[in-house]
């Protein structure tokens, strides 16, 4: 009885923060409260789980069948998913700015809650009719995805909505056959061109298994790397949920270092552990495509987005139930797979915004992509912002996490990955990738990283130089920041077009701004080329894009007009750059929704037009 008491006020929170959330995921769990909470189990209710044993095949994710029955059914009965399936009010530790003082304490979130009809409340709004004759017979079944997530998991049927939610039954227990295996590998450039970063996430620790990657040229003989493991506590998070419902045990996160490999050659992987008895616990087997060595002269595909999120495949609702493009934006990209060599995700990574379960969520969601090329990624404002923490914004956006989750769940090759910022070279491609949590203002720490970054590229070798960002430290039409009267992150562009123009940024892109758009070649507000889709020779000024549609909330933009401003999409969607060699460029803007290009442009230029003097960019 106190462990279903503990689970429906875990319920409650959620149900309460999701009906007040704003675009951006704000979770003001200071507002909720619990006290209406009550038990209502009854003799002729249940919910049942079938099968209980899942992967059995090996697989990481499987479906279940849930069926269920009520004596009462009501629109505003729903379901919810828990795990791990036990809760123990003994384990839960109460933190020094935990409102709830009053037991029961809270051990954990649910993963995900479904609704059994459509109920009034604007949280189920999008949400399609699963069971349409439970109202009239009290009996229905669902078919819900799982993601093997290192614990067991039990379902729970409520009824009387969100007001006044009710235990009505409680399910049996369902487990993947090794919850513990490695799971959802994400590559990521290492410090140098020709080393391939390999992390995953599995139950076990350095006690109990030694963790490493076999791998080596396809058909080649193998070889074993050492894996390094991370992990982190509740005490390492800064705040509410993460440090409260929102918790969630993360496992262990392991990263190999794949090295001296040979340019373009595929590869094959798979993750192992050894354990103590001296037996072997192995992944599937997986492969990708080593990187081109800087300057190489050959095709090379490149697709950046921000804003992704992460949403359900069952029709699930989930916290902050806004990312409803995150699964179209997955699936093009995996359709388009064999013509991407790296993919970029410029911050707002899965809007876990404290509820850790979604981070395993993600990168389940993500694993085709990340596990076949690199998936590099860069910090948002709901991954790093808390007051206190030493984010240059003081929010609450990141629910807690303070960064933390980001920055050991993959791997990107800073110095210090507290300091999120850093560059990586893929042939002719030279990336600049910054932290717009942190402070770029002239004079800082990462300005001077951003200056480096930027000078210190060969263009004769690598023409094409790209700026990558979260906020949008350019140029943009979005309300929020046509209200402000910025166009752009308030000090962003004062403190850095000098250097985008002195060393001849081709393209800057950001997210933040959840849609898309495309700006003249710019610099100080004018336009330096009128021509919109065939550049040629020196364009005088960086190509300013936002990229911010890969699936949360759809931003809306200004109706002031911007001149500066060539193409603007209030859609999901991503970005794709395509080196042909050091001359020619092409730049592709594609719907998520069918994949198709609905803007694009081209470059045309040889060395001597970088060379050449621009304003503010000789002496």
């Amino acid at each position: 009885m106190r462990e279903l008491g503990l689970i429906l006020v875990s319920v409650l929170l959620i149900f309460a923060t999701l009906e007040v959330v704003a675009s951006h995921g704000d979770q003001p769990l200071s507002t909720i409260t619990v006290q209406k909470a009550t038990f209502a189990l009854h003799y002729q209710a249940y919910i049942k789980v079938s099968p209980t044993h899942l992967g059995l095949k090996g697989q990481n994710t499987d479906w279940v069948t849930v069926e269920f029955s009520s004596p009462n059914p009501s629109v505003e009965d729903w379901i919810g998913v828990f795990s791990p399936s036990n809760f123990s009010a003994s384990s839960c530790p109460a933190p020094a700015d935990n409102p709830w003082v009053e037991p029961p304490l809270l051990c954990s979130a649910p993963i995900k809650v479904h609704p059994l009809l459509a109920l009034s409340s604007t949280l189920m709004k999008n949400t399609n009719y699963s069971t349409p004759k439970y109202k009239e017979t009290g009996k229905g079944s669902l078919k819900l995805q799982l993601i093997n997530q290192r614990s067991d998991f039990s379902f729970a049927l409520f009824s009387s909505g969100l007001s006044n939610p009710k235990v009505v039954a409680v399910s049996n227990k369902v487990a993947f056959s090794n919850p513990k295996a490695p799971v959802y590998p994400r590559l990521a450039q290492g410090k140098v061109w020709n080393e391939m970063t390999v992390t995953w996430t599995s139950g076990y620790g350095i006690g109990e298994a030694v963790p490493f990657v076999e791998w080596g040229p396809k058909g080649g003989q193998p070889i074993r790397s050492p894996a390094g493991t991370l992990t982190f506590d509740r005490n390492s998070m800064c705040g509410e949920p993460a440090r409260t419902v929102g918790w969630r045990d993360p496992g262990f996160i392991h990263t190999s270092f794949l090295k001296e490999l040979w340019p373009n050659t595929l590869y094959t992987y798979k993750l192992g552990h050894i354990l103590s008895n001296g037996t072997y616990v192995w992944s599937q087997e997986y492969k990708f495509t080593a990187s081109p060595y800087p300057g190489q002269n050959s095709l090379q595909r490149v697709v950046i987005f921000g804003d992704m999120g992460k949403a359900e495949a069952d029709g699930s609702n989930e916290y902050n139930d806004f990312q409803h493009g995150s699964l179209n934006t997955t699936k093009q990209l995996i359709r388009d797979l064999n013509n991407i060599d790296i993919a970029f995700l410029i911050g707002d990574i899965c809007y876990a915004n404290g509820y850790l379960s979604q981070w395993d969520q993600f990168t389940a969601q993500v694993e085709p992509i990340a596990s076949t090329v690199p998936f590099m990624i860069a910090s948002g404002n709901h991954e790093r912002d808390w007051p206190g923490s030493g984010s240059f914004y003081g929010n609450k956006d990141s629910g807690g996490e303070c960064g933390v989750l980001a920055e050991t769940m993959f791997y990107v090759p800073t110095e210090n990955r507290a300091k999120f910022w850093y560059s990586t070279d893929y042939g002719m491609f030279r990336f600049c990738v910054a932290d717009t949590e942190h402070d770029w203002r002239e004079g800082t720490e990462q300005y001077q990283f951003i200056e480096h970054c930027l000078a210190s590229v060969d263009r004769q070798k690598q023409p094409w130089l790209i700026f990558l960002a979260h906020r949008v430290l350019g140029y943009s039409s979005a309300a929020f920041y046509s209200d402000t009267g910025s166009f752009g992150e308030p000090m962003g562009r004062e403190s850095l077009q000098k250097i985008w123009q002195k060393y001849k940024v081709d393209i800057a892109i950001y997210g933040h701004a959840h849609h898309y758009e495309r700006t003249c070649p710019i610099y100080q507000n004018i336009c330096t080329n009128k021509e919109k889709q065939h550049y040629k020779g020196a364009m005088n000024g960086t190509i300013h894009v936002v990229a911010g549609g890969g699936g949360a909330g759809l931003a809306e933009f200004t109706t002031l007009s911007t001149k500066w401003s060539f193409f603007k999409d209030y859609d999901y969607g991503f970005v794709k750059l395509t080196a042909f060699d050091h001359s020619s460029l092409l730049f592709e803007y594609k719907k998520s929704s069918d994949g198709k290009v609905y803007d694009s442009f081209t470059i045309s230029r040889d060395y001597r037009d970088i060379l050449a003097c621009t304003v503010d960019s000789c002496p």
